[in-house]
């Protein structure tokens, strides 16, 4: 007998699709080119009945394919995937539980590269930036100077550019550092 997360159920049929994408380029003369070859997820059809407990073991199986929860059945073989497609029928030859197509589809699930702290060798290669550089600021005072002189037509401005120049500070590096002088 086998089981689908520990739930029994009668199985008449286990059918695996095992198949691959191929990657077809048309050329001038004679057959395509093919170039690649993917493998696409495993599939599994059941077919089966149950008999005992059929309300609870529907009702499962529909929770467990609206939640996307991951299941593993233990049959002829061993499987996990998602259940992607359930359909129970009923017939006066079972009053009591139902007849069943069922499909599970293998999945991968990925997990995200992202990493709160950085291993011990890579931190220690990592230095704070002390000074960043100078960094370009706006003068006020041109500004308000520019913008009164726009709106008198054909007249010049008059200030100066090397009183209102700034001294550059020189970036400092960390000691060990190839950058430091």
């Amino acid at each position: 007998m086998a089981t689908i997360n520990g739930q029994y159920l009668l199985v008449e049929d286990e059918s695996y699709d095992f198949s691959i994408d191929v990657t077809d380029q048309p050329v001038e003369k004679d057959i395509d080119v093919t170039d690649h070859v993917q493998r696409k997820p495993r599939v599994l059809s059941l077919t089966g009945v149950v008999v005992e407990n059929a309300a609870k073991f529907e009702a499962f199986l529909k929770e467990a394919s609206e939640k996307g929860t991951i299941v593993r059945y233990v049959g002829r073989t061993t499987f996990s995937g998602l259940i992607t497609g359930f359909a129970p029928s009923r017939n006066y030859k079972n009053a009591t539980g139902f007849a069943y197509s069922l499909t599970i589809k293998e999945i991968r699930v990925a997990t995200t590269s992202y990493v709160n702290d950085l291993p011990l060798p890579v931190k220690a290669q990592t230095v704070k930036i002390v000074n960043s550089g100078t960094k370009q600021t706006k003068d006020k005072k041109k500004s308000k100077a520019k913008s009164k002189t726009s709106s008198k037509k054909g007249s010049k401005s008059k200030t100066s550019k090397s009183s209102t120049k700034e001294k550059v500070e020189k970036v400092k590096f960390k000691p060990g550092s190839p950058w430091a002088n």
